[in-house]
């Protein structure tokens, strides 16, 4: 499956452990101009997720900067002063309530027995969730960067070849790199791709729910096997997630019947994804991860 660019292991950074916020980014297009800045838009480091929606005339993102320089260049400035871009709507991530550190959808659901999930040590939520931004920034030394960036492109990287590309030995490197998973500087996920899997119906969720139920319903959300990522934002919409259905009818009745129906909704607006170009650091060629 790997080989197949259906799976890929990578260890991805959280910018929230270094003590920077999370985006997520509406940008409305000039018609014929969208493929070009996605695709600009996904060769970028610090962003993590691109996709075309809206019949093509619109892309979601999410910004992951490092630094708060890096950050404001691309919201204050770059995309503002580009032509094709009509509108943007930023929204910094409140709580997420599932997403990156794996989690159980459909495409998954009854692949392994019981007896193997706890051979696994599978035991309740694979995700906790927790505060977006650490209040204690992690302090990344050369060295983390070095391991790191091994992670990045391989998260099944040994122990051996992260000791060797950080100039540390292989104790110190586990050491560290123990550090770096404890303070959720860095995850290791596995992305799937999802339509590869035959789930063709994929579609951000922009909810607008009463402000009581933000956390109840967020975390209602994150118990249903379609959501792959749920998060509480700012804006107009104060709940974001994506949903993954293998086809159009599948979307329309787990948005009426299962997320309709949760109290607390005001109102929900279904944007299918009709491309997806990035996904948490990994670049997709048709329904494969390249």
């Amino acid at each position: 499956m790997r080989a197949d660019g259906v799976v890929r292991v990578a260890g991805i950074v959280d910018p929230g452990a270094l003590g920077q916020s999370e985006w997520l980014v509406r940008l409305r297009c000039r018609p014929g101009s969208v493929a070009a800045i996605a695709d600009a838009l996904a060769k970028r480091e610090d962003v993590s997720w691109v996709a075309l929606c809206a019949a093509g005339s619109e892309i979601t993102c999410a910004v992951r900067s490092r630094t708060q320089e890096q950050r404001d260049d691309l919201l204050g400035r770059q995309l503002p002063r580009t032509a094709a871009v009509l509108d943007i709507q930023a929204s910094a991530m409140l709580r997420q309530f599932i997403g990156g550190r794996g989690h159980y959808w459909a495409a998954l659901r009854g692949t392994l027995t019981p007896e193997q999930e706890a051979a696994l040590g599978i035991d309740g939520a694979p995700f906790t969730e927790a505060p977006v931004v650490a209040r204690e920034p992690v302090r990344l030394t050369p060295e983390d960067e070095r391991l790191l960036a091994v992670l990045a492109d391989d998260g099944r990287a040994s122990l051996v070849d992260l000791a060797a590309a950080a100039d540390l030995t292989p104790g110190r490197a586990s050491r560290r790199l123990q550090t770096l998973l404890e303070r959720r500087a860095v995850h290791i996920d596995v992305e799937i791709a999802a339509t590869a899997l035959g789930y063709h119906a994929r579609a951000n969720l922009l909810l607008r729910v009463h402000p009581s139920a933000v956390k109840s319903l967020g975390r209602a959300l994150a118990q249903l096997p379609e959501i792959a990522f749920a998060a509480a934002v700012t804006g107009p919409h104060n709940l974001h997630a994506v949903a993954h259905c293998r086809d159009l009818d599948e979307l329309f009745e787990f948005t009426s019947d299962h997320v309709g129906s949760l109290p607390g909704l005001q109102s929900m607006e279904v944007s299918p994804l009709l491309r997806h170009v990035k996904q948490a650091g990994t670049l997709l060629s048709g329904d494969r991860l390249a």
